[in-house]
């Protein structure tokens, strides 16, 4: 189990705990219940990389402590 860590443009950072075969979709459900948004309104992204639903947190590297970007839509 990894711990993610979500910055979003309002300064709020949100600290999640995923398995790494979890799917960029299953952050984001957990992230929508923290943060009251509905999951398709979320964007994770890293720089100009945006994260797609389908695919699993160890597809795109991502490891204990990472800092991703949260967006909403």
């Amino acid at each position: 189990m990894i711990e993610v860590i979500l910055n979003d443009r309002l300064g709020k950072k949100f600290r999640v705990k995923v398995n790494e075969d979890d799917t960029i979709g299953d952050l984001k459900k957990l992230i929508a219940a923290q943060t009251g948004t509905r999951p398709e309104k979320i964007r994770i992204q890293k720089w100009y990389n945006v994260f797609k639903d389908h695919i699993t947190l160890s597809d795109y590297e991502v490891h204990d402590g990472m800092g991703l970007e949260l967006y909403y839509n």
